[in-house]
């Protein structure tokens, strides 16, 4: 067998089902044949032409598999064997990534011209689905195989490591990048997968107050299964009010906005206490204009943190430790299943966010 099928984005608004090569294996690359995958918020702002990508490119960045052929410099791995890689997949004997930032890591793209010699291009370590072919396939070939390939402990399901590639991966670097102390005050706005996961992780570092924001009754509803304490529907009250109202005035210790607009950016920083840190997660998609006076013009030691999910084997074990150790259930997050036949309903579904959806899992 020499050809595949995989999912292609074609132009703004359509994704195709094509036959594609299977793709070659390199010394320190690996072939995985794909379990599991799914469908990611980016992925959407791809098919709506506001994040752009090469028509053609297989899209998709989320993968569960086995391994189906190592390279020849790949060591300490076996054909066969069930695997996950992230999302963001980067050569960590690069600059950016010794710099402590491998997801800004671009430095396969030196030799094209793409990248400076030293490597650093912001969003570059996420090249599944962005600057290489992605997961949404049968197939999909993971780069630097040896340090961003992660074995699936004996006993977990496709499905419950499912969210481990990105969503777990973001959702818990934004409650990293809050700064939480135990006993903190924490809100979250957004509850999709992401922001599910952020509350989780909210949790998890010791908050003890989690606030989360969303405007669909149903997520906030499993966002009290993920750790949140309250719950506000932004349709049914001023959420800035009622933030200041539970915090007596003073502010949440750390606010995470999970979602990428202005409106929930901007709320997030009004709630945010003198000190305290906002933590970004969203894919924005036009500029953003920020308050002067929730920014206290500049003088109210706010922190404002941004990130692209950390991937590599070490991220994603400690990722699927805490699936194992049952702290956190994120298989409930898996709401749809699809074959990989019918990923243009699958994206239909997830894009409108139709029948309650928060994830799909897409197998071939």
């Amino acid at each position: 067998m020499t050809m595949m099928k995989a999912t292609v984005f074609v132009a703004p608004g359509r994704i195709e089902l094509v036959d594609k090569p299977i793709p070659d294996v390199g010394p320190n690359d690996a072939l995985i044949r794909i379990t599991t995958t799914t469908i990611c918020g980016t992925d959407v702002h791809i098919l709506k032409g506001e994040y752009p990508v090469k028509p053609g490119l297989t899209i998709g960045h989320e993968p569960v598999g086995v391994i189906e052929k190592l390279g020849s410099a790949v060591q300490g791995y076996t054909e066969g064997q069930r695997v996950i890689a992230g999302a963001i997949c980067p050569n960590f004997n690069s600059y950016a990534a010794q710099d402590g930032a491998p997801s800004q890591d671009g430095s396969y793209l030196i030799p094209s011209g793409q990248c400076g010699r030293h490597g650093y291009k912001a969003t570059a370590g996420w090249r599944f689905g962005n600057l290489i072919d992605g997961t949404q396939a049968e197939y999909v070939l993971v780069p630097d195989a040896q340090a961003n390939l992660a074995p699936i402990p004996d006993g977990l399901t496709d499905e419950q490591v499912l969210m481990c590639p990105d969503i777990m991966s973001t959702g818990f670097k934004g409650a990293e990048n809050a700064n939480i102390r135990l006993g903190d005050t924490v809100a979250v706005f957004a509850q999709g997968p992401i922001g599910l996961c952020a509350t989780a992780g909210a949790r998890l570092l010791g908050a003890t107050t989690v606030i989360a924001v969303d405007g669909n009754d149903h997520r906030l509803g499993v966002s009290k299964v993920m750790g949140a304490d309250v719950t506000l529907n932004f349709r049914n009250c001023d959420v800035v009010d009622e933030i200041l109202k539970l915090t007596d005035g003073r502010g949440v210790d750390s606010a995470i906005e999970a979602l990428g607009t202005q409106g929930t950016f901007e709320s997030a920083l009004r709630i945010l206490k003198p000190g305290g840190t906002l933590s970004s997660l969203g894919v924005y998609s036009s500029d953003l204009k920020i308050p002067l006076g929730a920014f206290a013009a500049g003088l109210g030691d706010h922190k404002i943190n941004t990130a692209l999910c950390p991937g590599g084997k070490e991220r994603m074990r400690r990722l699927m430790n805490v699936v194992a150790s049952e702290r956190v259930d994120l298989g409930v997050l898996v709401t749809h299943r699809y074959k990989l036949d019918d990923i243009v309903a699958a994206y239909e579904l997830f894009a409108n966010q139709r029948d309650g959806v928060l994830k799909v899992a897409i197998q071939p």
